[in-house]
């Protein structure tokens, strides 16, 4: 169904190369992005009043865009694996079958890689939640994530916003230590998302040449043959084309969880900054203006397409929650956010805080505006 090779290399093959540095710079920058990942850890725990188990830590990978290409194959073909399987059942057997899924599964294959080819430029650090281990990607001893920093893309991006490189580096080490804090001090976390993703793909019941089609549909828009995607169907992302009405209860729960650990990965980031980053303030109303500003036509309707523009939806839909349920209850009240997949907050309580304190907290409004605890 995907030649998952052909994906990687064409990936490799079309990855543009990062910002010029020396060896001699290049070692530094890697040995300084692992320092900051470590002190990450202390401030993230101390600011969040999350308890990590450090028995079940997981590894920090520093790569550069290739690796992050390799990473995310690997972690696709993991999630993706009982859906194309069962789409391959389907499928059936025999000559004729056999010659079009490997004629399929190669064309599926370079239009992953373009893809990824794209994304690949773009990410700065990434929590890997399901990161099976490859021969040069490690992950966790207890089958756990990895977090992924990648040196090329944070380089670019220091240099394109003109800010104190270190102070930037331990900037964005502090955001992808959150997600892993997440995972890490909360148990059931990893465990709930992945039954959320299988419940998604399990209601994937699409003939496989379909699928396949709508797929190939939309990543083939990366052309540009179709600039006014916000029109039509080019407009949605990848997901909203490829989904049934049966999923989109599920994908409401998703893009809930997502937002919450995307917008406290930002509050927390911000938060323990003033403290450790002299030069946050500047940093974040750069970085700020950067996602906000756009660049391309095209760039905008690829960033629609692979649901990019959701993403930074997340990040601030999601840190107005955190930073509305902190201040009304404090950290400890907002933790018990963690407390089992009951008390995540819905889509709706992300866009009304109020609603998700009133639920989980028991708390009314009094007489005069303020909050009655009933609990």
């Amino acid at each position: 169904m995907v030649d998952w090779n052909l994906a990687v290399a064409t990936a490799t093959r079309l990855v543009r190369p990062g910002p010029e540095v020396s060896r001699d710079e290049a070692r530094a920058i890697v040995a300084e992005l692992r320092r900051h990942a470590k002190e990450s850890e202390e401030h993230v725990r101390a600011y969040t009043r999350m308890a990590t188990d450090l028995q079940h830590d997981t590894p920090v990978l520093v790569v550069d865009r290739p690796g992050w290409v390799r990473a995310n194959v690997a972690g696709f073909r993991e999630i993706l694996k009982p859906l194309l399987d069962k789409m391959q059942e389907r499928r059936g057997s025999g000559a004729g079958p056999a010659v079009l899924g490997a004629v399929g599964g190669k064309v599926t294959g370079v239009e992953l890689g373009m893809l990824l080819s794209f994304l690949s430029s773009r990410v700065l650090g990434q929590y890997e939640t399901f990161a099976p281990a490859t021969r040069d990607l490690p992950a966790a001893p207890d089958g756990g994530g990895r977090l992924l920093l990648v040196a090329p893309n944070i380089v670019h991006v220091e240099r394109e916003l003109d800010v104190d490189p270190h102070d930037f580096r331990l900037w964005v080490c502090l955001h992808e230590e959150t997600h892993r804090t997440q995972f890490t001090a909360v148990p059931w976390l990893r465990d709930h998302l992945e039954g959320e993703i299988q419940s998604f793909l399990a209601e994937t019941d699409v003939d496989p040449s379909t699928f396949l089609e709508r797929v190939r549909e939309a990543v083939q828009s990366l052309s540009g043959g179709r600039p006014d995607t916000e029109e039509d169907d080019g407009g949605r992302s990848l997901v909203e084309l490829v989904q049934s009405p049966a999923q989109r209860e599920i994908l409401a729960r998703l893009t809930a969880v997502m937002s919450l650990l995307e917008g406290h990965a930002d509050y927390v980031m911000d938060g323990v900054g003033p403290a450790v980053v002299p030069t946050v303030g500047e940093i974040r109303e750069k970085f700020k203006e950067r996602r906000q500003k756009g660049a391309s036509r095209l760039d905008l309707a690829l960033r629609k397409l692979l649901g990019l523009d959701a993403k930074l939806r997340q990040y601030r839909d999601g840190e107005r929650f955190v930073r509305a349920v902190v201040d009304q209850v404090g950290m400890d009240g907002f933790n018990r956010v963690w407390t089992s997949p009951n008390t995540l907050p819905t889509k709706a309580e992300i866009a009304k805080p109020a609603d998700w304190v009133a639920r989980v907290h028991n708390r009314t409004e009094g007489p005069a505006g303020g909050a009655r605890d009933e609990d």
